[in-house]
């Protein structure tokens, strides 16, 4: 409310200019807050998260979505073949993979 009782021309008429150029200033520091800690970290997440998915080779082993885990048995366009166990192999989407497990050879 008070951003447009700043923007108001004064009854008197003379020019309200500074309080115009501290709006506009605000503005974009407003802009620049939500562009810096929103759309350029999701922006960010977004390109890795498509690397990764270009990257997934048959053996990977790999955590879907749904909290799923398997190792991936075949791979298409788009579509990946996930074994789960037991030579259970089932067919999700390439975008339904959250992460790609790194076997650090740790064996218990």
């Amino acid at each position: 409310m008070e951003i447009l009782l700043a923007m108001a021309p004064t009854p008197d008429g003379q020019g309200g200019g500074g309080s115009m150029i501290s709006t506009l200033i605000m503005f974009g520091a407003i802009f620049a807050i939500f562009y810096f800690m929103i759309i350029r970290p999701q922006q960010k997440r977004a390109k890795e998260q498509k690397a990764m998915l270009e990257a997934v080779q048959k053996g990977d082993k790999v955590v879907l979505t749904g909290g799923m885990h398997g190792s991936i048995a075949g791979l298409e366009d788009k579509t990946v073949l996930v074994d789960v166990g037991n030579n259970v192999k089932i067919k999700f989407e390439r975008t339904a993979i959250a992460a790609v497990i790194k076997d650090n050879g740790d064996k218990k």
